[in-house]
């Protein structure tokens, strides 16, 4: 049996209970060849508890995950409670992060729609330009005169931060609903400056290690390794997509697994071609393939989506883990510094200068100033180039590698925390997004229509009937003669920036079909569809967060036919501060008799469409439609047989059947007595006498 010999020093990263008394003696310790597998499992193990509990925890506590995996892989790194030791694994760690790093940039590849990409391409290609070139001298000038490190080495630091990276941005931006404009932007930089901050990082450090300073063949490196990463990404991203449309006879699961084996096969060829050229060619097979519009595409991603979420919480804390919080404090103040210089000073500069007629507002170039927090692919880096630096014998490697963590580990925390809150108060959530995109045209989505026209906002009628178009165009309303399945249509309608997706076609099952589509493609803050199931019993609405609109089975035809026949009246009502329980327990009533449908919600100044599930509060304003089957011959003679429905508050509604809390006490006390004269004993009519 083989064996292994530790020293006294290094045996402390064993914690086999079987030679715990042979560490404490201070003698040669043996350890078998069975000790080795057994601690490198432990490690796995452990590693993959802390990485699943950080986003559990995450989720719920709605905190980035990031944060949280810094934090617990910190906390049971060797400095702290010295449950993690990734060195254990040796070179292994360096093929863990290659393999995932290119698995979570393909994903990211495979999540950009292409159609988005269009109406900010150029601010990205700035941003992955322009600004790698603004973030590399402003990084390595506040490293040089504020951290205080010689030029190379400064300059090295920089060329390592110029990547925001997927893996800290996509979590992020999960967690934090954004504008979907501002989403796509953030999400492109991050996987496209990816690839091009790896390579621009080499060959600075190229340039430390052998002092070639050439320019020209710098450039010239550059261009080679993204030229070979863009060819064997084109080529295999078709070639994956080939495969996938023409192989009937692969189960789904192993068509996913068919991806998975190409996309490491890419990277590996590409690699073998040219170094540093691998994570080009799995980002761009993954745009390829999202091109391709292959018909398992949907399950591909969620498959690719999971795997990349174990990528992250494995990668975060083994590195975490490994990090020496000694080398950190070491630093001092001025590398703190140069992290606040980075974030507030040369990215600010960054995102003014590149997105320069961009289309985007203020708040939401200054919401892209504030988000850049670094990743996977930095962490990563820096630590092989602290074992080249030191085996070179150039100081600097440790501290490099310090520097770099720093910087991951404060713009995590501090721009991972503040980032929903600084959303929020810039208005740039797509909770805030307004308007409506609205499948099918009939009386009840016209009239919804109207009424979200009427409050300022955007909206659209999609429809296959020219007829039904043609009412919805002659009532001045915007209309789309075509298939909601049509993503061009969606895209056209305006969904992109809409807050909220209706699918109210005769077919519930086909308001399904769209809704799911629409939520998947688009993501707008608000999906609804009419559907006659419960909305708890629905597995395709559970999954996609499809709400069902309006109330329960709710029958369209019958308030359509209402609405056609003049048998209904267009009411709002505002629930009260004081005793708003009774009201919305009177609107219920009235709703589950059938004579009251709340079509609109208004809350904080933003207008929705009211859904099955819900939950009202004090202040909202309910637009309703109330049944009113006034025999037709007493309208005609009231006149009101052709007037326009106008919003009105109705008796029927206003008037709660419940007292008031003025009269409260009053009638607790007059309970009170009742129950009293109801103890007493009976009196004879006789007593009197």
């Amino acid at each position: 049996m083989l064996s292994w010999y530790a020293a006294p020093n290094i045996a402390p990263v064993l914690k086999s209970p079987a030679i715990e008394y042979l560490k404490l003696s201070g003698k040669p310790v043996k350890i078998t060849s069975m000790e080795i597998p057994f601690n490198i499992t432990l490690l796995m193990v452990m590693t993959v508890t802390c990485g699943i509990s950080a986003q559990v925890l995450a989720a719920y506590l709605k905190v980035p995950a990031i944060v949280f995996l810094l934090l617990f892989g910190i906390l049971a790194g060797p400095d702290c409670l010295g449950l993690l030791h990734p060195n254990l694994l040796g070179s292994g760690l360096e093929v863990m992060v290659s393999l995932s790093v290119a698995l979570i940039l393909f994903e990211g590849g495979l999540s950009l729609e292409l159609r988005d990409l269009g109406r900010i391409s150029g601010s990205i290609r700035n941003l992955v330009t322009l600004g790698t070139l603004i973030t590399l001298i402003g990084g390595g000038m506040a490293a040089h005169w504020l951290g205080e490190f010689p030029w190379p080495i400064a300059f090295l630091y920089a060329s390592l931060v110029v990547v925001t990276g997927p893996t800290v941005i996509g979590p992020l931006l999960k967690q934090v609903s954004v504008d979907k404009q501002v989403a796509t932007l953030l999400e492109a930089e991050g996987v496209l400056i990816d690839p091009v901050g790896a390579i621009l990082a080499v060959l600075v450090l190229n340039i430390v290690l052998n002092g070639n300073t050439d320019l020209l063949v710098l450039f010239r490196d550059l261009m080679v390794r993204l030229g070979v990463g863009t060819v064997v990404g084109v080529a295999g991203g078709w070639l994956l997509g080939f495969i996938l449309k023409r192989s009937q006879f692969l189960s789904e699961d192993l068509k996913n697994l068919v991806v998975l084996a190409g996309l490491w096969g890419l990277f590996g060829l590409a690699e073998e071609i040219r170094s540093e050229s691998g994570l080009m060619a799995t980002v761009l097979s993954g745009i390829v393939l999202r091109a391709a519009s292959v018909p398992e595409e949907r399950l591909l991603r969620r498959f690719k989506g999971q795997l990349t979420v174990l990528a992250i919480s494995v990668l975060f804390v083994l590195l975490a883990a490994d990090l020496s919080l000694a080398s950190v404090v070491a630093l001092g103040w001025g590398s703190v510094f140069t992290v606040l210089a980075l974030m507030w000073v040369v990215r600010p500069i960054n995102i003014w200068l590149c997105t320069v007629n961009s289309g985007l507002n203020w708040r939401q170039k200054l919401f892209a100033c504030w988000v850049a927090p670094r990743g996977i692919v930095s962490a990563s880096i820096a630590s092989l180039f602290a074992i080249l630096l030191t085996q070179r014998g150039i100081n600097g490697g440790d501290s490099i590698k310090a520097l770099v963590f720093l910087t991951i580990i404060i713009t995590v925390f501090v721009q991972g925390l503040t980032a929903g809150p600084i959303a929020q108060l810039l208005g740039v959530t797509s909770k805030s997004a307004t308007g409506a995109a609205i499948v099918g045209s009939n009386p009840l989505s016209r009239l919804i229509a109207r009424l979200f026209q009427e409050h300022g906002e955007s909206v659209a009628i999609i429809d296959t009937n020219p007829e039904a178009c043609e009412q919805a165009e002659k009532e001045g309303l915007r209309v789309f003669l075509s298939s909601a399945l049509d993503h061009s249509v969606l895209e056209a309608a305006g969904l992109t920036s809409m807050g909220t997706f209706l699918a109210m076609t005769n077919n519930g099952e086909v308001n399904l079909v769209l809704a799911q589509r629409a939520a998947e493609e688009f993501a707008p803050p608000k999906v609804l569809a009419m559907f006659p199931k419960d909305p708890q019993g629905s597995t395709a609405a559970n999954n996609t967060k499809i709400n069902q609109a309006f109330v329960s089975d709710l029958s369209l035809k019958d308030w359509n036919e209402y609405l056609s026949d003049k048998e209904v009246k267009l009411g709002e009502t505002e629930l009260k501060s004081s005793g708003w329980e009774f009201q919305a327990a009177h609107l219920q009533a009235l709703i589950r008799a059938g004579e009251l449908v709340p079509l609109l919600l208004e809350r904080q100044g933003y207008l929705q469409v009211m859904s099955a599930t819900e939950t009202w509060q004090a202040g909202d304003r309910i637009i309703y439609l109330l049944h009113d089957p006034t025999p037709k011959l007493l309208k005609r003679l009231s006149g009101s047989s052709h007037s326009r429905l106008t919003l009105e508050k109705h008796p029927v509604v206003e008037e709660v059947p419940i007292p008031s809390p003025v009269l409260e006490n009053i009638l607790e006390v007059a309970i009170i007595e009742k129950e009293a004269e109801v103890l007493q004993p009976p009196v004879s009519r006789y007593s009197k006498l």
